[in-house]
């Protein structure tokens, strides 16, 4: 049996924080600017899955660029300002909850990525996109990075703007509905959330009805259809 490859590094080869290396290898070769892309918001009940793209100024990259999930709320603000104030180019895209119940997760993932790279007022060469899949339909060359955002400054640049934009836009929901918390949870499966989408329902448009507990034949589904017989069909 031949031997299997993967992209995925082994635990101790991963960089202590994500470094150039990958973007200026890209450049070396002739492709110039490199965009990192990522998305947030894959896991949630609720609320719109965000993409970035982001392309870093080479002479200008943010101290501090992380794996997202190991920044603070606060880390992550304070690297979303610098990242807006000293990158080449910023985009963002998101699809809603509709979106993702017309197809699936994965798909929309990536034509949230898709749509910010195509979003970018600089056209990137190459592009970086977290994870194993690329986005279909990139008007350049990309490469899939497991664990992008440990490896790639770029794509953890991406990862942090798409976090922030994403937490920002459930926080604003919460405005409208209070009592189902997404100031606090921005839309995943918590406890509290669990609880308010039994005693209030699910929010049309802005939950996701192909996901559990709503799914049908899922058995927390069959608990809420008791509850709620409108989720029926």
């Amino acid at each position: 049996m031949a031997p299997s490859h993967s992209d995925s590094p082994s635990l101790f080869d991963l960089p202590v924080r994500p470094d150039f290396v990958l973007e200026s290898g890209i450049m070396r070769e002739g492709y110039a600017p490199v965009a990192g892309l990522d998305e947030a918001g894959r896991g949630p009940l609720a609320g719109p899955v965000v993409a970035a793209a982001v392309i870093l100024d080479p002479e200008r990259i943010p101290n501090g660029l992380d794996d997202s999930k190991r920044l603070s709320a606060e880390q992550r603000e304070v690297l979303f300002r610098a990242i807006c104030e000293t990158a080449l180019a910023v985009s963002v895209a998101s699809l809603c909850a509709s979106s993702i119940d017309g197809s699936n997760i994965l798909k929309a993932s990536l034509e949230a990525m898709r749509r910010a790279a195509e979003g970018l007022c600089v056209r990137p060469a190459y592009a970086l996109a977290d994870g194993r899949d690329i986005p279909p339909g990139l008007s350049c060359p990309c490469r899939a990075v497991i664990k992008g955002d440990q490896r790639s400054q770029s794509v953890a640049a991406a990862a942090i703007v798409a976090k922030v934009t994403r937490d920002r836009m459930m926080i604003r929901a919460s405005d409208f509905t209070p009592h189902y918390g997404f100031d606090s949870h921005v839309g995943y499966a918590t406890a509290r959330h669990r609880s308010a989408i039994a005693a209030y329902g699910p929010i049309t448009r802005l939950h996701r009805m192909s996901f559990a507990p709503f799914k049908t034949g899922d058995e927390a589904s069959r608990a809420l259809s008791e509850e709620f017989p409108q989720l029926e069909g």
